[in-house]
Order: structure tokens, then sequence, then C-alpha cells
């Protein structure tokens, strides 16, 4: 069987759950198609095995050796027929789950990388994680289930075509009795879609929940908050459970009735039929194969049953789906080129000069955020870099060539050495200087395996001020044109502050780079400050000129009163 197929290179434009299920099935029609070709001879070579049977049982009662030979023969053949099919059947089951399932992980990640910042503004850590963590499998399983039911609708169509040509009474008890059947369940299918919905949203609530109390657990240990967001996550999973109590209500009904309906169809069915070949009406081969066609069908009514509940889930999962791929970002990219140059800012006035360490005091830090967000493309604004408007210019090459790092930025699960080289092209030396210029090496000393020491989520095993110097470091590594470093020295100590402030400038010499910073220690190292207040540039010049002839400047910077 071929490898599992990638997505489309770009992401389908679809707004409802029922068009991406369709788009899916689509994507894989042949595997699909194939599987339904298999699923549907699996089930008519079983749908044939009680006819044959009763066959045989009349010839065996006519002593007719030849015929009962004939169909001892047919049953045979059938049975190799179902194991070929059946192997089959399955291996296409599971490649076409495969196909779905991972199909929807390669879209909502190539959407999430695409929506970058936007994504986190949008919805929260647990619905998106939902989406690997169950929608999946929901997404998988009605892809599953298609080649089942379509092979047992066959199946069934098959069955009643037998029966009535062998007694038209039985065959239309059984050609009423089967949708009767699936339209009793019908009634319990709108309660479970909509409990499942609720389901999926509380999970993805508790989901985010979660992380945002593993994320700050340090924190509220030392606030003594430990008790209250414990009793907060008490309620909330209280409320997924009793969610799922009600979704395994209806679940359980719906399984009950795939028991009891059939069941009450097969006793109909036998008892008519006893009664009939009491009577001459059908001989005793006949009654067989109508008993066990009536304990047959219980299989295909139940894949039917089941083929509901699995599409009606695959539709919940399908509307979580569809809601992360209808995003737009909120910025987005042109096709321009440009050869570099000035950075500039027109809203601010923030210029940054290429090859010049600069830094952003801002009287708010929240203006420097936003100016670093300009900068960077993270936000809409007027903004050149240099002969071109930075919004024409393709977004992944905004990412390459301007970098902004700020405090909100993850070290992931892995090795540290992967960690800060995120690209892996990245030779001892490099990191060796990077870790330097960063002041991290004792880090990595304490660590038994070094640089391939493994990081856990988070980087929870460092202190705060050791994950700022490891994202200082592996932004230095990453060399890019343009560097934008928002507070990165605003967690640790004073001495490691001075000799960060002092490596920075010949770790970034030839390149632009923009500290946003009021630390003193760091703008006194610096060749150029530029002081924003309300947004706009009020002052330029150095550290030491600005704290003599910018009041502002020397009260923001040394945390006084202007």
């Amino acid at each position: 069987m071929r490898s599992l197929p990638d997505a489309d290179p770009g992401l389908p434009d679809i707004r409802s759950p029922f068009r991406y299920l369709w788009w899916n099935a689509r994507r894989q029609s042949r595997a699909l198609l194939a599987g339904i070709a298999f699923a549907t001879t699996w089930w008519l070579a079983q749908a044939l095995v009680p006819a044959a049977l009763g066959m045989g049982i009349d010839a065996l009662r006519l002593k007719d050796t030849g015929a009962l030979l004939a169909w001892s023969g047919i049953l045979l053949g059938l049975g190799l027929v179902q194991a070929f099919t059946g192997i089959m059947r399955h291996r296409f089951a599971v490649y076409n789950w495969l196909s779905a399932a991972y199909r929807t992980v390669q879209l909502t990640t190539r959407q999430a990388a695409r929506l970058g910042a936007t994504l986190s503004k949008r919805l929260s850590t647990g619905e998106v994680v939902s989406v690997g963590n169950s929608d999946i499998a929901h997404i998988g399983s009605s892809m599953d289930i298609l080649l089942r039911g379509t092979g047992s609708v066959v199946a069934i169509v098959a069955v009643t075509v037998i029966l009535i040509s062998t007694s038209p009474v039985l065959g239309l008890m059984v050609l009423i009795g089967v949708p009767v059947m699936t339209a009793a369940v019908g009634p319990l299918l709108r309660p479970l879609h909509r409990r499942q919905k609720r389901q999926r949203d509380l999970t993805g609530d508790l989901a985010t929940r979660s992380a945002d109390i593993v994320a700050g657990l340090r924190v509220l240990r030392g606030i003594g908050g430990e008790q209250v967001f414990a009793e907060r996550y008490r309620e909330e999973s209280q409320r997924a459970r009793h969610a799922g109590v009600g979704v395994a209500r209806v679940e359980s009904l719906l399984e009950g009735a795939q028991i009891v309906l059939p069941g009450l169809l097969i006793a109909l069915v036998t008892s008519v039929g006893a009664a009939f070949a009491v009577d001459d009406r059908i001989t005793v081969g006949q009654l067989v194969t109508f008993y066990a066609y009536a304990v047959f069908l219980v299989a295909p009514m139940r894949t039917i049953t089941e083929a509901a509940d699995r599409l009606t889930k695959g539709h919940v999962a399908a509307r979580r789906v569809v809601r992360i791929l209808s995003i737009e970002p909120e910025v987005t990219g042109g096709t321009g080129s440009t050869a570099g140059g000035v950075l500039r800012d027109s809203h601010s006035g923030v210029t940054l000069q290429p090859g010049s360490l600069t830094a952003l005091a801002a009287a708010r830090p929240e203006d420097a955020i936003s100016i670093a967000d300009r900068l960077g493309h993270y936000s809409d604004g007027d903004v050149t870099f240099g002969s071109a408007d930075l919004a024409s210019l393709p977004v992944e090459e905004v990412r390459a060539r301007i970098l902004v790092a700020d405090n909100g930025a993850r070290l992931f699960t892995g090795t540290l050495r992967d960690e800060l080289d995120v690209r892996g092209t990245a030779t001892p030396e490099l990191i060796s200087r990077a870790m330097h210029a960063a002041c991290a090496e004792d880090i990595v000393e304490a660590l038994p395996d070094g640089l391939d020491a493994q990081v856990a989520e988070a980087g929870r095993e460092f202190s705060g001020g050791q994950q700022q110097r490891l994202r200082l470091a592996r932004a230095l590594l990453a060399d890019p044109e343009v560097l934008i470093l928002v507070e990165p020295t605003s967690a640790v100590d004073a001495h490691t502050e001075a000799r960060i402030a002092g490596r920075l400038a010949a770790a970034r010499r030839g390149r632009a780079t923009l500290v946003c910073t009021t630390s003193p220690l760091v703008l006194g190292r610096v060749d150029h400050v530029i002081y924003v207040e309300d947004g706009r540039v009020q002052a330029e010049g150095t550290h030491r000129d600005l704290l003599t002839t910018c009041p502002a400047y020397a009260a923001t910077v040394t945390r006084g009163e202007t």
C-alpha cells in the first residue's frame, strides 16, 4: 500500500464541516473506492453464506451427494473470499483513517504557522490542542466507517432480494423492518450531536486551564494561589465530567437500540419462518437460511447505526477544524523585494540604521511593544525597509530577515542543542559564541549532558533568568539581518545584565539591533538611544546626553519623577 499523502500545498477554502469531510473524501477517493469495493465484497460473501448453507441442508435432506459437494465447495470459496477481502478491507480502513486524520494535522499545523501570533489571539490553547487529541480520531473514523457502512447497505439490499425471491412475506418483513429500526435511532442523534459539542468545548477549556496552571505554577506557589486555582480546575473538570456522562447516556441508549431492535426483528422473522416451515411453505433449509439471515442482519444494521454515530462525531470534530482553517492572519505580505537598509516606523518616527546597536526607551512599556510589533510586521503599520514598504514583502522573507525576540517566546521540548540551533546548521564555535554573549555558559556547565541535555516542556527546569538568557542565545544564534530584543535582561541580576550589555555589541557587529529597554546598564552600552513618549519619538542621542538634556528620559530610566 502507498505511503500516506501530504496535504495540499495550499490551504483549502472550506467554511462548513460537511464540506471539509467531503473534501477529505475526495482527496483520498481512490483509496476510499478501493476500500468500499473490498468491504462490499466482504459483506456480500457473508450475505451469501446463509443461502448456500440452506441449499446444502436441502441437498443433504434429499441425499443429493453431487449438490451437497457443490454447495460445500461454494461455502469454502465464500470463506476464502471473506478472508482475503476482510484483510484488504481492514488495510484500506486503517489507511483511510490515518490519511484523513493526519491530513487534518498537516492542515491545522500549516494554518497555525500561517497565522502566527493571530492564532493565540483568536483561539485558546486547549481548543487547538483538542484537534490533535481527539478530533483527528473522529475525522479518521468518519472516513473509516464509509467502507463498512456502504458495504452493509449493499449487503442488506442483497439479503432482502434473496428473501423476497424465496418468500415475499418474510422478505417484505425485512425490507420494512430495517428502515423502521434505522429511523428509530434517528431521534437519538440530534441530542448526541449537541452533547458531544458541549463536551468538546468544555474539554478544550479544561485543557487551556491546565496549561495555564502548569505554566504559572511557580508564581501561584509564590502568591499562595494554588488552592484557588485548584478549586477552579475542580469546578471545570466536574462540568466536563457531567457533560461526558450526558454523552454516555445517549450513547448507551444508542448501543442498547442496536441490540434490542435487531433482536425484535430476528424473533419476528424466526417465528413467522417456523410457521411457514410447519405448513411446508418453505423447506427446512430455507428456514435455516431465514434464521441465519435474521441473525446476520444484526451486524450490518449495527454498522449503519455505528456509521450514523461516527459521522455525527466527525461532523462535530470537523466544525472545530473548519473554525481554525477559516481564520485569516491579521497581517499579510506581498510579492515585493528589497536589498534592505534603514528600517523605519513612520507612525512613531523610530529609525534603525544598518549595522547599528540602538536602544528604544519608552515611557510606557506597551509603546515599545507596539513599535516592535510594527517593525517586525506582526501588526499593520506604515513601515519601510530600505526602499520598500515592509507590508509589500513576503511574510516568509520578513520573518527570515527581521527577528523580534520577546519574553513571550517559549522553550520547547528536545535537546538544548536543537533548542538553540533551530536550523541545525550552527557549528559548535557559533553556539559557544552565542552562549558567551548571553552569559549562559554556566547553565550548560551545570547540566550533566551539557548541550545534549533534554529540555522539559516550556523549559520549566530553568529559572526565569536562565530561560531569558537561553532565549537571547537562541536569537543571537539565528543571526538575522535585523534583531529586535524586547527587555532581554529584565529577569537577570545587575552583574549579569552588565556583562550581557558589554558583549551584545560584539555579538551583533555589522548587523542592525534594536533593544527595547529602560535599563541604564544596557542604555549606556549602545550606540544610539531613542526615547519614545505617547507612541512618538521625543528625543535621540547617547544615554549620557539624554540624561542631561531630556528630563522625561532621565525620569524614565532612573525610575524618578519629572
